[in-house]
């Protein structure tokens, strides 16, 4: 996006506060963040959106991430019936039975290991670019991964209202 104005950033300003909030609730599930990005309207640029989300990305706590992430699913298990869920995950789509099996025992030790779904912004990745960051991730520490969610987060953020802007706000 640019800094100027676009059709998309004006058709979201001019959305009522309900259809706002539910347009914000699709791109992450963190009340806090949609509250953040709700309260700064309106935006003078799609740029101001962006940096309103990042900074109140920022400002999440540990239980506003676990919120954020309790919207997403696991990787390779994508929501049933949600284009969002299946777009993003795409490069599992055409992965081996041996890949998904390996994904879903790595989601299953990530998830113990955490407490939460392995989450990566998994637009343009491969199937095994995914695994690889799962068995590279595995190893950090709950305070690391906290912050590698919390970019991985803004990253998918990004992405989702971007499409939000671009697509309209019906």
């Amino acid at each position: 996006m640019t800094s100027r104005t676009t059709p998309g950033i004006a058709r979201f300003n001019a959305l009522p506060e309900a259809a706002a909030t539910a347009a914000l609730h699709e791109a992450c599930a963190s009340s806090a963040w949609g509250s953040k990005l709700l309260a700064q309207r309106p935006y003078a640029t799609a740029d101001a959106l962006f940096a309103a989300s990042d900074a109140a990305m920022a400002d999440l706590t540990a239980g506003d991430l676990a919120e954020a992430m309790a919207g997403h699913p696991p990787i390779g298990r994508p929501k049933p019936g949600d284009p969002t869920s299946a777009r993003e995950q795409r490069g599992m789509a055409g992965a081996s039975e041996e890949l998904k099996a390996e994904m879903l025992e790595l989601n299953l030790a990530y998830q113990e290991k955490f407490g939460h779904v392995f989450l990566i912004c998994a637009t343009g990745r491969t199937g095994e670019q995914m695994r690889d960051a799962v068995e590279e991730r595995i190893g950090n520490s709950p305070e690391q991964e906290r912050e590698t969610v919390r970019s991985e987060l803004g990253k998918i953020n990004r992405i989702r209202l971007t499409r939000l802007l671009e697509e309209g706000t019906a």
